[in-house]
């Protein structure tokens, strides 16, 4: 678990410090992985004092036990960090999530294989290994691609590989597999591994899903929409930083969690500075016909029950 204690102004005496940290609103974000560039808006945030400058002290924590939706649909946290799929399926069980920020534009997920395998369409998946975590959305979304070229998603021998390093599997289990590019495609990238890299987003418009994003309760929308807007101009604030400043951002997360590699993170940073806000008109909007297709998308495969409304799953109001 990471925490940090916001630190106020140097020229304060210790007991004014206690009594201003005191006065703060206590508030936590519960991350859905290791902490990692995703997240270098919450670090910067808490590291720049925008949370303190907003009355909040934020505590960042990794989840223990259970997907991220959950914990903060059980109130076990104030915020947190899931995706689009996990808020859809998080609310088909009468999760009450809500969506209120997009951390990165645009889905930078895709297929990835060392270039000897040849892997360059996805019709070439065919009698080739994938591994997975072995979920039904990673079926789904290999058997659309698969139909998209005419070819049967049968003959992909799928097998699963949970959590395992994807360069240590591709050199013995599988030919390919789903990686963010913006970590383990830079990886490769510093590693000197060459890689084939399919992006979801440029084979069907409804795989431009969105993920990661920042989560909250319903019941904190309706009861506490005013702590929602602090913390969220204090986080826009940290991305914007992230965005404009890409080692600097880098080099606060290496100092807040230093077991990170410092090359990747900052090579990582670079990559994402063009990825948090990209096209859009400002960092954390969701677009409603995206977040549609993919609904749809995941109801046509029955990956849930129903077509859950989109005002019901994200809300862009509380962006700064």
């Amino acid at each position: 678990i990471v925490g940090f204690v916001l630190i106020l102004m140097f020229s304060l005496c210790g007991c004014e410090i206690k009594e201003e940290t005191d006065n703060l609103q206590n508030v936590t974000i519960v991350l859905d992985w290791f902490p990692n560039t995703n997240h270098t808006g919450l670090y910067v945030a808490d590291q720049k004092n925008y949370y303190a400058e907003e009355g909040l002290a934020v505590e960042i924590v990794q989840p223990t036990e259970g997907g991220t939706a959950q914990l903060i649909g059980a109130g076990k946290g104030d915020f947190g960090i899931s995706y689009q799929e996990e808020v859809l399926m998080a609310r088909d069980s009468h999760i009450p999530v809500k969506a209120i920020a997009a951390i990165i534009q645009h889905n930078t997920g895709g297929y990835a294989s060392p270039v000897e395998k040849g892997i360059t369409s996805p019709a070439d998946f065919i009698y080739r290994t994938y591994g997975g975590a072995g979920t039904p959305s990673e079926s789904a979304l290999l058997k659309a691609l698969m139909q998209n070229y005419e070819q049967d998603v049968t003959a992909i021998n799928q097998i699963n590989i949970g959590s395992a390093d994807f360069f240590t599997s591709i050199e013995k289990d599988i030919d390919f597999s789903l990686i963010y590019y913006g970590w383990t495609g830079v990886e490769a990238e510093i590693r000197g591994i060459e890689i084939d890299f399919i992006p979801l987003k440029d084979e069907d418009d409804r795989l431009d899903f969105y993920t990661p994003v920042i989560i909250t309760n319903e019941n904190k929308i309706k009861n506490d929409a005013l702590l929602i807007e602090k913390f969220m101009r204090a986080t826009s604030k940290g991305y914007e930083y992230a965005i404009n400043n890409p080692i600097e951002a880098a080099d606060i997360l290496v100092k807040a969690v230093p077991e990170l590699d410092k090359e990747l993170v900052q090579a990582s940073q670079k990559y994402l500075a063009n990825e948090y806000k990209s096209d859009a008109d400002k960092w954390g909007e969701i677009e409603l016909e995206r977040w549609e297709g993919f609904t749809n998308f995941m109801y046509d495969n029955n990956l849930i029950t129903e077509k859950i409304e989109a005002e019901q799953a994200f809300t862009n109001k509380f962006l700064p």
